[in-house]
């Protein structure tokens, strides 16, 4: 296979993020990587309107919801080349944990760290924490009454007393710990956080709380359905319809 069977704008966008390296299957499996570069890098961009940030936001953390690590360190670099930049990465990788959990996360945050020192980037990354362990819980509490609203506020005092616990975890790990971070905008935050809720599936309830969290955060309805499209070729056609699905079903409530 050569360039001149990716065409177009494919080919462009390619090799914005690969420069003139063949893809490693191009030697093995010609006919599958012509049609999934047209697709991905073609028909995909072509029919979105979307900003490389959120693009590569929606990739990778679509790949991490979907155990997708081989694919991850394929597409981390190309998110660096288009100037997603490092310490918004490793924000994403983070903010996969409360979601994913440590067990999913590890190894993408060893990926970074791998191409990151591959790309002579300095590590430690600069400090992006700005809640201290005292205030976590009330900032992080802040943060989803500025997503969800004021019923948000001291949510945990009105729930049972056996769950009362997972409720200020939320407020104080999930949302303090993570959500009060620097490097990573809130609302990119959410944005994140919805794409690693849909790419792992069975989390639709979840999915509709955060669908409502990018809306209210002012995302449109069609901005969100562009970014999740942007998992297709990552994740399949399945879980981004019933994504998609939820998007329309809040946005016509």
């Amino acid at each position: 296979m050569t360039h001149a069977d990716i065409i177009g704008d494919a080919d462009e966008f390619r090799r914005k993020m690969f420069g003139h390296h063949d893809a490693a299957l191009s030697h093995t499996d010609p006919e599958f990587i012509q049609i999934f570069e047209n697709f991905a890098f073609g028909d995909v961009p072509r029919d979105s309107v979307v900003s490389d940030e959120d693009r590569f936001i929606s990739i990778l953390a679509a790949l991490m919801g979907s155990h997708g690590a081989d694919a991850f360190r394929t597409m981390l670099p190309a998110a660096l080349e288009v100037g997603v930049d490092p310490s918004m990465v490793k924000e994403v990788v983070y903010q996969g944990v409360p979601y994913l959990g440590l067990s999913r996360v590890l190894p993408y945050i060893l990926i970074c760290n791998e191409v990151f020192r591959q790309r002579s980037i300095k590590l430690p990354l600069p400090p992006q924490k700005t809640a201290t362990r005292d205030e976590h819980v009330r900032k992080g509490n802040d943060i989803q009454v500025e997503i969800w609203g004021e019923e948000m506020r001291d949510n945990w005092e009105r729930e049972p007393k056996s769950t009362e616990h997972i409720r200020r975890w939320l407020a104080g790990n999930c949302f303090g710990d993570y959500y009060t971070r620097g490097g990573l905008d809130l609302d990119k935050r959410e944005l994140a956080t919805l794409c690693f809720l849909a790419s792992q599936g069975g989390c639709d309830p979840q999915v509709e709380a955060h669908v409502r969290g990018n809306l209210n955060l002012g995302r449109e309805p069609q901005y969100l359905i562009d970014v999740i499209s942007q998992m297709v070729p990552y994740i399949g056609y399945p879980r981004v319809l019933n994504t998609i699905a939820i998007i329309e079903k809040v946005a016509a409530e």
